[in-house]
C-alpha cells in the first residue's frame, strides 16, 4: 500500500503539490488525471524517487521511503517518451534492469523472453527499436518496466505519443496486465478516457490538490465540486436560482444539490448538467430551437440555443432523437441532484467536496 500524507513541494513561490494526503491499496490502479501544472506528475516523480517533497512524507506498506533513492524503491517507471536503446535488440532492453542487477545472462533472458511473451512480442524479440511501431515500443517499455519485478508500476502519460486506435488498444492491455499481475500502479494522465476506462479509482487534481478520488463512475455522475464536474466530460451551465430547502430551481424544474455551500435562497447560480441529463421534446411552443445535430453512431448530440441566448447540448440514443435543426424544442432535466457554482465564476479548486 502506498500513502502520501500532507506532501507539498514548491518551486519558489510556487506550490506544485499542496499537501496531498493520497492512498492506493494493494494491486490497485489510481490514475491522476488533471490539466497541466496541477501536480499530477511532480506526485508520480516524488513517489518514484525522482524529485523529493518540500514537506509531508510517503510510506509504501508503512515503511518511510521519503528519503530512499529511486534506485532502491523497487519500482518500475514507463515514460511518455519509449526510451528504449537503440543499440540494444529487444529482447537486451527488456533484460537491462536485470543486467544493473547482476543477474546472470541465461536467467535474465529468459526473464526477458517470459515478459516478451506476456506482451505478445516474442517474436520480435531479435528486432531493434527502429524495427518496431510505436506501440510495439511501448509494449517493449513496459515489459521492461516488470522484467525486475518492482512493487509499484508507475505509468507516465505512456500513450500520449501513440495514434488514437493503438491508444485504444494499448489501454485495454495495460489494464489486462495490470489486473493479472496484480500490481500497485499510479497513471498520470491528461486524457479523460484514459482515466475513467482503466483505473480502479480517478484523482482529479487542480492547483497541486486533489479535488476529488472515487471511482470512475462516481467522478463522472456525482463530482464533488464544480471543477470536477467540468474538467471530466462536457457539462452544461445553466441558469437557476437557490430554493430555500438547498435546492435550486432550473428550467422549471426543483432539484437537489450536491454543493449548497451556505448558499442563501434566491441566490442565482449556474447548475452544472451533462449533456445525457438534459432530455428534449417537440414543442412549438418550447424554450429553444435546435441548431445543429451531429450523429455519433450508437447517440447524436444536438445544440439547442435557448431564447436567451443559452447554448445546450443534449445527447441521447440515435433511436430516441427524431427531431432535426430548426425545430422548436422543450427541455427536460433528468438527474435528481446538481452541482452548482456561482455565475460567471470559474470553479473553485478549494471548494469543499461532497461527500458521495
Amino acid at each position: 500500500m502506498i500513502r502520501f500524507e500532507g506532501v507539498q513541494r514548491h518551486y519558489g513561490s510556487v506550490a506544485a503539490l499542496a499537501g496531498l494526503d493520497l492512498e492506493i491499496a494493494d494491486g490497485e490502479l489510481v490514475a491522476l488525471l488533471g490539466p497541466s501544472g496541477c501536480g499530477k506528475t511532480t506526485a508520480l516523480r516524488i513517489l518514484g524517487g525522482f524529485d523529493h517533497p518540500t514537506a509531508g512524507r510517503l510510506l509504501v506498506d508503512g515503511r518511510d521511503i521519503t528519503g530512499v533513492p529511486a534506485n532502491k524503491r523497487d519500482m518500475g517507471m514507463v515514460f511518455q517518451a519509449y526510451s528504449l536503446f537503440p543499440n540494444m535488440d529487444v529482447r537486451n532492453n527488456v533484460a537491462f534492469g536485470l543486467r544493473m542487477r547482476r543477474q546472470d545472462k541465461a536467467s535474465r533472458l529468459q526473464r526477458a523472453d517470459e515478459l516478451l511473451e506476456l506482451v505478445g512480442l516474442v517474436e520480435h524479440a531479435d528486432r531493434y527499436p527502429h524495427q518496431l511501431s510505436g506501440g510495439q515500443q511501448q509494449r517493449v517499455a513496459i515489459a521492461r518496466a516488470l522484467a525486475i519485478e518492482p512493487k509499484v508500476l508507475l505509468l507516465d502519460e505512456p500513450l500520449s505519443a501513440l495514434d488514437a486506435r493503438v491508444r485504444a488498444q494499448l489501454r485495454v492491455e495495460i489494464r489486462n496486465l495490470q489486473q493479472r499481475l496484480g500490481i500497485t500502479t499510479l497513471f498520470v494522465t491528461h486524457d479523460q478516457s484514459e482515466a475513467l476506462s482503466m483505473a480502479d479509482r480517478v484523482g482529479v487534481m487542480q492547483s497541486g490538490r486533489l479535488e476529488q478520488l472515487d471511482t470512475p463512475e462516481n467522478v463522472y455522475r456525482h463530482p464533488a465540486t464544480a471543477f470536477a464536474a467540468e474538467f471530466v466530460g462536457a457539462m452544461n451551465r445553466l441558469p437557476g436560482r437557490m430554493g430555500d430547502a438547498g435546492d435550486v430551481q432550473v428550467l422549471g424544474q426543483r432539484l437537489s444539490v450536491l454543493n449548497p455551500d451556505g448558499r442563501e435562497p434566491g441566490a442565482p447560480v449556474q447548475a452544472l448538467l451533462r449533456p445525457e441529463a438534459v432530455s428534449v421534446v417537440r414543442d412549438t411552443a418550447g424554450a429553444g430551437e435546435v441548431t445543429q445535430r451531429t450523429f455519433l453512431g450508437a447517440s447524436v448530440r444536438l445544440e439547442v440555443v435557448l431564447d436567451g441566448g443559452q447554448k445546450v447540448l443534449v445527447e441521447a440514443s440515435s433511436h430516441d432523437v427524431g427531431v432535426e435543426v430548426g425545430t422548436r424544442v422543450g427541455l427536460r432535466i433528468l438527474a435528481d441532484a446538481v452541482v452548482v457554482a456561482s455565475p460567471g465564476v470559474a470553479p473553485d479548486p478549494e471548494a469543499t467536496p461532497v461527500v458521495a
